[in-house]
């Protein structure tokens, strides 16, 4: 233990001689959930609308004032038919254009169907989609309000008459919609977590990979292999600082994801911090595999970036669906620790999931993490021989 201690030493003596690592390793983590944590937002607002009000009526201009109020839209100008509207979404002045159909006044006060068309430009998808679905909930509020009007005006014409109650309307359902766990469907409570599990992966896999090969590069790796060390105390000694150096991030950013983002943190931080380091001997034993691999720094860094972390990303589930995958992708995916990891960060930050909920994937970190490190040992432990 004693040797050990001296490796752990000596590695945090020199990370300290490399003035340049130590905000690489600190304060590049917290810059990148900044950064990222505002731009990975798929909340839209304020969404640029054209609108063509060919009715003119007092129902119409309601229904365009429940538009403008929302916070979701907001009116850039205006045409007198559909036709015209192209060119406010080929030019990008608007994103989205609201039709009025004649008549839609005089059909709504006399219980019948209006027409209403909504328009949205497609090559920004995500706004579409979204655009579209606010556009919809506007517009079947309004739908509610106008049945259950005509509901009540039926009711107190039977009253007047002497009838009582209206017969109740046949088929008539109501949908009250309650989300749990994010209950403000705020995407960025979704992202947060995917950039706490991102850089992590870059700090714990790419940089211990490439400080190993600094290392063969310098010669100081060889003089190492020739002291009375033993392998396991090397292997340790050389990965326990970034043990340490991982849990400080992981811990800032959960702070600034409180503070910062209003992320919540519902679940337990301790078990927070031991599931993380199950997922840093996977990241770890990755970064130990890729400097066996490679030879200099810049192909570590490459390596570990593009063959690597670019697909873990991708496949993860962090940022696409994991359901939305083709099924041979889906099988891969089972293979990859940033899925599980993922699962639980959103699972205790969002829903505060316990080890009851969250074994399986810590079960999967183990198996996975136990099985790169043994092999990333056993390559290491050759290339010293």
């Amino acid at each position: 233990m004693y040797a050990l201690l001296q490796v752990v030493l000596k590695e945090f003596f020199q990370l300290r001689q490399d003035k340049k690592m130590i905000p690489v390793m600190i304060v590049g983590p917290l810059v990148q959930l900044i950064a990222l944590g505002f731009a990975a937002n798929q909340d839209v607002y304020d969404v640029p609308m054209v609108l063509v009000d060919q009715d003119r009526s007092a129902a119409s201009r309601d229904l365009v004032d429940r538009f403008t109020s929302s916070r979701y839209f907001e009116i850039k100008g205006s045409e007198e038919t559909a036709a015209r509207v192209e060119p406010w979404l080929v030019e990008g002045r608007a994103q989205v254009a609201l039709v009025i159909a004649r008549g839609y006044g005089a059909a709504t006060a006399a219980g019948r169907t209006g027409s209403v068309q909504v328009i949205a430009d497609g090559t920004d998808s995500n706004s579409a989609v979204v655009g579209l679905s606010y556009a919809s909930r506007i517009v079947s509020s309004v739908g509610a309000e106008l049945v259950r009007g005509q509901i009540d005006r039926e009711s107190h014409r039977f009253m007047a008459n002497g009838q009582g109650r209206a017969p109740a309307i046949p088929g008539q359902i109501e949908l009250v919609p309650r989300i749990w766990y994010n209950p403000d469907l705020k995407s960025r409570w979704f992202f947060v977590p995917a950039v706490l599990a991102m850089v992590l992966m870059l700090v714990t896999m790419m940089l211990p990979s490439m400080a190993v090969v600094r290392e063969r590069e310098i010669g100081t790796l060889e003089q190492i292999s020739v002291t009375p060390l033993r392998s396991w105390q090397l292997i340790l000694g050389k990965l326990a600082p970034y043990v340490v150096i991982g849990l400080v991030d992981m811990v800032l950013i959960v702070v600034l994801a409180r503070t910062v983002f209003g992320v919540p943190l519902r679940g337990s931080l301790l078990l927070l911090t031991f599931l993380t380091l199950l997922f840093l001997l996977n990241t770890l034993g990755l970064g130990l595999l890729v400097s066996t691999l490679v030879h200099t720094q810049q192909q570590a860094m490459m390596f570990a970036s593009f063959v690597l972390m670019v697909p873990m990303i991708y496949l993860s589930g962090l940022v696409f669906p994991i359901e939305n995958m083709p099924r041979l992708f889906q099988i891969g995916s089972r293979a990859i620790p940033v899925r599980y990891y993922g699962i639980i960060l959103r699972g205790i930050f969002l829903k505060g999931s316990g080890i009851a909920v969250l074994w399986p994937e810590a079960l999967a970190l183990l198996g996975l993490g136990t099985t790169v490190l043994t092999l990333a040992s056993l390559r290491f432990r050759k290339s010293l021989d």
